[in-house]
């Protein structure tokens, strides 16, 4: 969750990602992935940018902090919840790129070394974030249990039924379990597209029974890929800006991918909104993806993604995982100072 972008990108009509407070708890807020305002060069040189290659970020005005609070040194379990309807093809996409974070059998740039700028947040043993990030057992919800429109408070009750089913219930590990719901396109949640593209927080012991860090990540294939699936689809508001081509074939699941590794991020350095972030005030923090929003790449920032690849078959991609490829915004990196990726020229 942050309170504005980084760069400069032109507003739309209606502010796309922005942080609001639950109206039930005055004191919950609920992590945000804000995504990037579209602009006006999706994958050439903005001039205002001119030839620096330390644009990615970069700013001495950033104070990222350490609160002292807990961050996953223990390896994670990400244990995704399926909500609605999924196709197989769609599941594998997403599963893939959950292996892909710890695994070493991937080409460069890989997903996996993206996470090693994750690894880089220790806690206040100087233990540092762990390695491995495995994928658990996941649960299907089919039938909509909560119904196909969810507010922010009624998706931890959709996580108490999923841990609490009578068949094949999630396991709870409040050490080591990242629980991911995700949504299908058909599926409104509050915020969803006008406000947010995902979240992150925690459980209420007193709904769940347990404090387990989790995310929620929709598909807005249908709803709005201009804001939540962007680059590769973009806004009808801006006349003559193409849509550059999914490197999955599946426009809105490619875009939940950058939005779950953003989540999944911020959740591994300030689980319980008390670890890392930058901003004076915890209900507001400015988290390490938060910080690099809309940054793909070197040179990225203002109207500029930055340099992405392209393959033979003309998709867009900044890094390979476990035989796919996948376009993921960049992070914070804490010793550098500046946002990066695996993708960098200069680093």
């Amino acid at each position: 969750m942050r309170q504005g972008c980084v760069g400069r990108y032109p507003a739309p009509p209606v502010p796309v990602l922005a942080l609001l407070l639950l109206p039930f708890f005055l004191s919950f807020t609920q992590l945000s992935a804000w995504r990037p305002w579209p602009h006006q060069f999706p994958n050439s040189t903005s001039p205002s940018l001119g030839t620096s290659k330390k644009y990615e970020g970069s700013s001495e005005f950033v104070h990222l902090r350490y609160h002292m609070g807990p961050v996953l040194t223990a390896n994670i379990t990400v244990h995704p919840l399926w909500y609605g309807t999924w196709l197989p093809s769609q599941k594998r996409i997403i599963r893939g790129f959950l292996r892909s974070i710890s695994s070493a059998q991937t080409k460069t740039p890989s997903v996996s070394r993206w996470w090693s700028t994750v690894r880089l947040y220790t806690d206040q043993t100087g233990a540092n974030i762990t390695h491995t990030v495995t994928l658990g057992a996941e649960k299907n919800d089919r039938f909509y249990s909560h119904g196909k429109t969810l507010t922010r408070l009624s998706i931890q009750s959709v996580l108490k039924s999923a841990v609490t089913a009578s068949t094949r219930p999630l396991p709870i590990n409040p050490r080591g379990g990242l629980y991911l719901l995700l949504t299908s396109q058909d599926v409104h949640v509050q915020d969803f597209c006008g406000q947010v593209c995902g979240f992150h927080y925690f459980t209420f012991p007193s709904i769940l029974g347990y404090t387990l860090p989790y995310a929620w990540v929709g598909n807005s294939a249908t709803q709005c890929p201009g804001s939540c699936a962007y680059p590769f689809s973009v806004p009808s508001y801006i006349p003559g800006l193409k849509p550059l081509k999914s490197p999955n074939g599946d426009i809105g699941v490619d875009g939940m991918i950058s939005v779950i590794a953003h989540e999944i991020a911020e959740l591994a350095t300030n689980p319980l909104v008390n670890a890392w972030y930058a901003g004076q005030d915890p209900s507001f923090p400015t988290e390490i993806a938060d910080l690099c929003e809309g940054i793909y790449g070197t040179g990225g920032g203002g109207s500029y993604t930055g340099q992405m690849l392209k393959g033979d078959d003309g998709a867009t991609y900044n890094m390979i995982g476990s035989g796919r490829r996948f376009l993921v915004q960049w992070v914070w990196n804490p010793v550098l100072n500046y946002c990066s990726g695996p993708n960098a020229l200069d680093q």
